[in-house]
């Protein structure tokens, strides 16, 4: 396996643990509770993070990890739950899916990284195979609950760019900077879950099983792996690794909650997964940089010196 296709893996892990978190929320949590569970997924995560690793942002980077925060989590989160409320569930995939055209133009704007028309194919193909896979006939469309789909999906394509803009501070790893922003996304969703959604219900223990799932598997690692991720891909690249999500969600609903999973569904799932695969044929990425402790050779006045790159972990 080359590099490449190992950091993809790694990457589309994180996608697909999130399509776990419907069968996980309406088998394991309490009933409506919709921001009390993204808090519970975000600000547990973040802090068992920043205790693990005993990093916290100096500078420039306090406000960089709030605005990361709230772009990945803190606003994503609230709007992803109104849209599912709003609209029924595959409608409000479909209104998600078109997450990579958003981070295309971002991209270009922000990082110079110029669309191709192959990846705009990519993309919209990759959310034609969604809406075959989840749109029901007769779907019902709130203008309101398509209006926070969109804007949820444009906080997270925003908050994959800036990622990527930014990278890490020097001596910072990613399980530090995944810390900060999970923080800082729960303490945007702590005010707003307590205002809608008043007090914490009464939590039994398997409600308590269900909510330390999606706080580490569903959060702390598949966040760090997708951060991670996006340093190493392209941007449009990580973010057509989102299809997976819905596609794990209708393979999780037939196999463990008796959901139809017909002809149609089969199809949109092929076609939505080979645009993922299509979606990480680019160009090589840069090389990633040297593990912590690790050293490089350089020139210099025509002898080869060695460098510590202990801590460096920037990529650009």
């Amino acid at each position: 396996m080359s590099r490449k296709a190992a950091v993809v893996a790694l990457t589309a892990l994180a996608p697909i643990s999130w399509g776990s978190t419907y069968f996980v929320t309406t088998e394991f949590l309490p009933p409506d509770r919709p921001l009390f569970t993204g808090l519970m997924r975000a600000l547990p995560a973040g802090l068992l993070l920043l205790a693990l690793t005993r990093k916290l942002p100096q500078g420039a980077w306090w406000w960089k990890s709030a605005v990361l925060g709230a772009l990945n989590i803190g606003a994503f989160f609230p709007l992803l739950f109104l849209a599912a409320y709003r609209l029924p569930g595959g409608v409000a995939a479909v209104v998600g899916s078109v997450g990579p055209l958003f981070v295309v133009g971002l991209a270009a704007l922000f990082l110079g990284e110029k669309p191709t028309v192959r990846t705009l194919l990519t993309a919209v193909t990759a959310a034609f195979g969604v809406s075959l896979v989840v749109l029901k006939a007769g779907a019902a469309f709130d203008m309101v609950g398509v209006l926070a789909g969109l804007l949820s999906s444009l906080s997270m394509s925003a908050g994959i760019v800036f990622t990527k803009r930014w990278g890490r501070p020097e001596g910072v790893g990613a399980l530090a900077l995944t810390g900060w922003q999970l923080t800082a996304g729960g303490l945007v969703i702590l005010p707003i879950a307590f205002l809608i959604e008043g007090a914490p219900p009464v939590l039994t223990g398997t409600n308590l099983a269900g909510y330390a799932y999606l706080a580490l598997g569903n959060t702390a690692i598949s966040y760090f792996l997708w951060f991670r991720g996006i340093e190493r891909l392209s941007a449009s690249s990580a973010t057509l690794l989102g299809p997976l999500s819905p596609i794990t969600a209708a393979v999780i609903g037939w196999a463990a909650l008796g959901q139809a999973l017909g002809p149609v569904q089969v199809l949109g799932m092929t076609i939505a997964f080979g645009a993922t695969l299509v979606g990480q044929m680019g160009p090589r990425t840069p090389k990633a940089p040297a593990p912590v402790g690790s050293f490089s050779s350089t020139e210099r006045n025509g002898q080869k010196v060695s460098m510590d790159l202990e801590g460096s972990g920037v990529r650009r």
